[in-house]
């Protein structure tokens, strides 16, 4: 019988790669969500169970029907806007959320868990690249709540047995490369998307939050990472806890960053006509860049991104954009 794992938010962007990544690794992905930012048809690869990280009942009986040997924990609310607008909402949902999972993971004597942590506990890094030893000062309740879920792993690791690994995420980016499944937030916040849907007509002009960086073109940098890279980490990371590794914490990044002007003009390349845009102010809390030091993920999970170059993440959305926008076109 394959190994079962528990994936809270596996109904979601990323959560829902994983579990086609854990599938194809011969995994069984049990998907734990209550669908309120998550899409029924995403979950493609294993069980559905429906409920919320807050109902401890909920959660140990699907850990103790599905014989869950490890969780991979997605489960959370990730808008850095919203999250200061209502922080209640993010420490409730993710902070108390989380400690109601590992409860039930305590119960159950389920010992090992992989986190969706982000590069947003880092704050306004005084340098980049960003490694796993600079300090951590968040600097909006989003990144507030993840890093209190890697300070709360830390603890329980030494108290009650618990190995993890935070893996700390830069920009996700990029659709499943067989275009089953893709990005679809409501409200979308990531450039990526909101550039192609520009370029498609579909949205209004893509916003260049900030033109007077300190940066080569005067526009923010990131480090973009392919959502399959991703996945695949989260594997790795299981694994690596399987075979005895200790709790850790990683990044996850390709180490290269692209500014926002250099996103447009790859997407103009890829549709073949300017893309809609128009500039405006600085957004506050915007670093003018966020590049990490990717190394620690080849050290110690084996880890390396392998699609998560520009072409590819545009390719890739692209395909999932155009397939969504033609579905509506037909009403699919």
């Amino acid at each position: 019988m394959a190994e079962a794992v528990l994936v809270t938010g596996g109904a979601g962007y990323i959560g829902s790669h994983a579990c086609k990544a854990l599938a194809a690794a011969g995994y069984t992905p049990v998907t734990y969500d209550n669908l309120s930012r998550g899409h029924r048809h995403a979950v493609r690869w294993g069980p559905l169970v429906e409920g919320d990280i807050a109902d401890r009942r909920a959660v140990t009986a699907a850990l103790k029907a599905h014989r869950i040997s490890s969780v991979m924990h997605f489960a959370a609310f990730a808008y850095v806007g919203e999250s200061g607008t209502d922080p209640a909402l993010y420490y409730s949902n993710n902070v108390s959320g989380t400690l109601s999972l590992l409860d039930a993971m305590r119960e159950l004597e389920v010992n090992h868990i992989v986190f969706s942590s982000s590069c947003a506990t880092y704050g306004l890094p005084d340098s980049v690249p960003i490694r796993e030893t600079m300090a951590q000062l968040p600097v909006n309740p989003y990144g507030e709540t993840k890093l209190a879920i890697e300070r709360v792993l830390h603890w329980y690791g030494p108290a009650y047995g618990l190995r993890s690994v935070a893996l700390r995420y830069f920009n996700a980016a990029g659709c499943d490369r067989a275009g089953e499944i893709g990005e679809e937030h409501d409200p979308e916040t990531h450039l990526i998307p909101l550039v192609l849907r520009a370029a498609l007509g579909t949205a209004p002009p893509v916003q260049i939050f900030g033109t007077d960086y300190a940066t080569p073109d005067g526009t923010a940098v990131r480090d973009y990472i392919h959502v399959d890279d991703l996945a695949a980490a989260h594997v790795r990371a299981l694994q690596y806890l399987a075979a005895g590794g200790e709790s850790t914490a990683v990044n996850l990044a390709t180490g290269n960053g692209y500014s926002v002007r250099e996103i447009i003009a790859a997407v103009t390349k890829a549709v073949g006509h300017e893309v809609p845009q128009r500039e405006a102010p600085r957004r506050a809390g915007d670093p003018p860049a966020l590049v990490a030091d990717p190394s620690r993920a080849a050290q110690v999970l084996g880890w390396r991104a392998q699609c998560s170059d520009l072409d590819t993440i545009i390719r890739t959305a692209l395909a999932w954009e155009m397939r969504q926008h033609n579905a509506g076109a037909t009403g699919e």
